[in-house]
């Protein structure tokens, strides 16, 4: 199906200026021959006002000159700036299985436990669940809190493994940067060892004695 804008408005310009065949004009707009027969006919799209392609920038006068000169010739349209903009380029949004909706909870209560610097925001992304949820699993208010255990989201199949070991570290790193910026990261220092105390002769020997074993290495106790 083609992808130019009001195709039915282009549609009833191509019939009304135009001596190319009604498969010509449907296979560029992306209707069917019969609707196109509708519209000259005044069957179909009667208050709709015809749309030129060629000065709306979908369609060269080259193209439209070659179609009107061989019926067999398809147009081929030029691709809009304006239809590109309007396309969505929002992922669709991600979709649970009804049979593993009801894992959620689980799979929070796992977070929860074992990786608390996981924020709601990015719980609630991976899981496609709310913050709300997520609240009422760690406060144990969620309705089915009694049935609720902790299990990891790739067990229950609702997550890959390299998906959720990316948000664990991002969550992981920030959290560290966090901790060094508050202070809380810094390296405390090393208690020190208490020395051995000096040993220190009780009496120096006299000139020309000759040392003893207590003087040397002092009196045994």
């Amino acid at each position: 199906m083609s992808d130019i804008l009001m195709p039915k408005a282009t549609a009833v310009w191509l019939v009304d200026n135009t001596s190319l065949s009604f498969e010509q004009i449907a296979d560029f707009c992306g209707l069917h021959p019969l609707e196109v027969r509708g519209i000259a006919d005044g069957d179909v799209a009667r208050d709709i006002r015809g749309v030129d392609p060629v000065t709306g920038g979908q369609l060269t006068r080259e193209e439209l000159d070659k179609a009107q000169g061989d019926e067999n010739y398809r147009m081929k349209a030029i691709v809009s700036r304006h239809a590109e903009l309007l396309k969505s380029a929002k992922p669709a949004p991600k979709y649970t299985p009804v049979s593993r909706r009801q894992d959620r909870p689980d799979a929070i209560a796992w977070f929860v436990r074992n990786h608390p610097e996981v924020t709601d925001a990015q719980i609630a992304k991976m899981l496609g669940t709310t913050k709300s949820t997520i609240e009422s699993v760690r406060n144990r208010t969620h309705w089915n809190s009694a049935n609720i255990k902790p299990v990891d989201p790739v067990t229950l199949g609702l997550v890959g493994q390299l998906a959720l070991d990316e948000i664990v570290k991002k969550a992981a790193d920030k959290k560290a940067k966090d901790d060094l910026k508050n202070g809380g990261g810094t390296i405390q220092p090393v208690e020190q060892v208490e020395a051995e105390p000096e040993f220190v002769p009780e009496a120096r020997q006299r000139p020309g004695a000759e040392p003893t074993a207590e003087s040397v290495f002092g009196t045994k106790y």
